[in-house]
């Protein structure tokens, strides 16, 4: 089992000393720290926790580096809150208890130091003030031990202290892949570039290709070291160095995150559930400017309440959008810290609910149950399902609700599979996205409605493109998906589909007498005609007829199955379809493929005509393009 202990507290109250007097490993790793005597940057070390490996991240005290804090205080298990005896309480150990609170920190042990410079009395009342400040956070109720790096005194109480409280209440596995907010990004001589972090999900190996959000470049990971030994595997809860190739030190800097390579979206905008702390002092209006941590990313942004207020009052919670200037890493369920604009304070935090938000259209945000919903979600089943309900989108694929939900694609599809009120699209066996019954029952309304409305406003056409209807109702959904949807909708009787056109089983065009002596006289012209028909333009000039007659004809004559439209101004007599589609057939039965030239050859015909029916092929799903080829498809 592996955790994570971290250090907080104010400047010069002796946490690197009390770590080197735990662990006999100094953590002021620069040259200025050591000449300083204070923590600048991030220190790290390993406390032995007997069957537990426990990595020890020491934060600086000082409210210049309270950024470099932030950075490493993501990932922590145990919180070792230090207070030095004669200082007692001091401003950063109270901003560093806020950030611990908001960034769901709920085990802690609190060390006085610095215990051989102050008697009894004093601290009995620092003991007193420690209590006092806790009471309400996350660390309420932590045990406190009295210490000094100096003497020994206390050193053993605290070593058992610790160790009882990492082994007494293990975090669960986190369910997501691989992630590794990178802390330090360096070369070493030799090796190339090294990144270290803490990982918070996940597992990797030596080969592993890795991803580096934002970016997007691909690594190998060439070795991976655990308290500066070579493992063959690292997980969540361990201090790790990667060691990569592939790409250059550029390309990664504090804030990335080194990932599974399934991972591949980053977000600029997303919902949270904000709590502005006491600290804040003062309201926080709506569009207000804030310096957001996620992880260790810093980026500045702006605050959005959802609920319509003009602003937020200390000790106050709300939903809110995030937008920033940048994009960064972010996944449902992470914690994040708010600091004023000037960084002089910390403000406030949160948790991500919906990661990949979109501009919110009205205030009140008419989505707020469903972000409710999100936050109050205990289990994975619950928070999917409140996921696709806060999506706008209709359906949505598996990979993007795995990030938002922070979980591995594979779970995402075994646990919808489970749950009756989610439709898997096209199909459960071969699920390529998914959607809540109510959506499709809104959805099946939308259709009718679209399709009304259309036979309204053209009657004589035989019915309405399926792509026209997926770019008016779910443009976001792949067309293969929507094809699904469709053939789904005419199983139950919604509605008609006939190639790419689909109507309302109630709708019917009609001709009446004369059009009908006259579609005969179209339909003839265009099987004699064979693979090369004349055009609507030619068709029309030569009978007589105002070219919007005469589409609505082809229209029924193609409703009837006579002919087949293969562009807007040309159609194929269904013969001529079906005497192409053997062709296509038996040729790529035994070339495994046709090319646009081969089929040109085949039916002894111009590219206008050849490409026309290639690309009804492909709309009506006969056959599949590859570059300049088509196959056909199964089944």
């Amino acid at each position: 089992m592996n955790a994570i202990l971290g250090t907080a507290g104010h400047i010069d109250h002796g946490k690197t000393a009390l770590i080197k007097a735990l662990t006999g490993i100094d953590t002021d790793r620069l040259k200025e720290e050591r000449e300083r005597g204070i923590s600048i940057d991030l220190g790290f070390a390993h406390f032995d926790a007997g069957d537990l490996a426990a990595g020890v991240v020491d934060v600086p005290g000082h409210e210049r580096f309270i950024r470099n804090m932030l950075a490493g205080a993501h990932g922590i298990d145990l919180v070792l809150l230090v207070v030095a005896a004669d200082d007692g309480v001091m401003p950063q150990t109270e901003e560093h208890l806020d950030i611990l609170h908001l960034l769901g920190a709920r085990r802690g042990v609190v060390a006085i130091s610095k215990v051989d410079l102050v008697e009894p009395a004093r601290r009995a009342a620092v003991r007193e003030e420690i209590e006092i400040l806790l009471d309400g956070t996350g660390l309420a109720g932590a045990p406190i031990v009295e210490v000094s790096a100096v003497s020994g005194e206390g050193l053993e109480t605290l070593r058992t202290t610790l160790r009882t409280a990492l082994r007494d209440a293990p975090r669960p596995d986190p369910a997501g892949c691989f992630r590794l907010p990178v802390d330090r990004a360096f070369v070493m001589h030799g090796h190339g570039v090294v990144v270290t972090g803490t990982a918070t999900a996940g597992s990797v190996r030596p080969g592993a290709t890795v991803r580096v959000l934002p970016g997007g470049a691909e690594a190998r990971v060439r070795g991976v070291q655990v308290h500066g030994h070579a493992v063959e595997v690292a997980t969540h809860g361990q201090r790790i160095a990667l060691n990569l190739g592939g790409i250059e030190h550029g390309d990664i800097r504090r804030g990335h995150v080194i990932c599974a390579p399934e991972l591949d979206r980053v977000t600029d905008r997303f919902d949270a559930w904000v709590e502005l702390r006491p600290a804040a002092r003062r309201p926080l209006a709506s569009h207000a400017p804030v310096r957001l941590y996620l992880g260790t990313a810093e980026v500045m942004g702006k605050v959005i309440w959802l609920d319509g207020r003009a602003e937020v009052a200390p000790k106050q919670s709300a939903f809110a959008q995030l937008a920033l200037r940048q994009p960064i890493a972010a996944f449902g369920g992470d914690r994040f810290i708010l600091r004023a604009q000037n960084a002089t304070a910390t403000i406030g935090g949160g948790i991500v609910l919906h990661p990949f938000a979109v501009r919110p259209r009205q205030r009140p945000d008419p989505r707020l149950p469903q972000l409710a919903a999100v936050r109050d979600a205990v289990a994975p089943p619950e928070r999917l399902s409140a996921l696709l309900a806060l999506e706008s989108a209709f359906a949505v694929a598996p990979d993007a609700l795995a990030a938002a939900a922070n979980l591995r694609p594979d779970a995402v599809r075994t646990l919808l599979a489970a749950d009756p009120a989610v439709r898997p699209l096209p199909d459960a066996a071969r699920a390529e996205a998914y959607t809540t019954a109510e959506k499709w029952e809104r959805l099946r309304a939308a259709v009718r409605a679209a399709l009304a409305g259309f036979h309204r406003e053209q009657p004589r056409q035989p019915g309405m493109e399926m792509e026209s209807l997926r770019s008016q109702l779910a443009a976001d959904l792949p067309a293969k998906v929507f094809r699904a949807v469709v053939e789904q909708l005419a199983l139950e009787r919604e509605l008609v589909r006939a190639d790419s056109l689909v109507r309302l089983p109630t709708h019917s065009a009609g001709l009446d007498h004369a059009e009908e002596r006259l579609a005969e006289q179209v339909a003839a012209r265009l099987s004699a005609a064979g693979f090369t028909p004349p055009d609507v333009k030619q068709i029309a000039t030569d009978l007589g007829l105002a070219p919007p007659r005469l589409l609505g004809i082809l229209a029924e004559l193609e409703r009837a199955g006579r002919v087949a439209r293969a562009a807007p101004d040309l159609y194929f007599a269904a013969d001529a379809v079906e005497r192409a589609r053997t062709l296509i057939r038996d040729y790529a039965a035994a070339h495994g493929e046709i090319t646009a030239a081969a089929f040109r050859d085949l039916i002894s015909a111009s590219r206008k005509f050849s490409i026309g029916l290639l690309n009804y092929f492909d709309r009506t799903g006969f056959t599949l393009r590859i570059g300049d080829a088509r196959k056909v498809r199964r089944g």
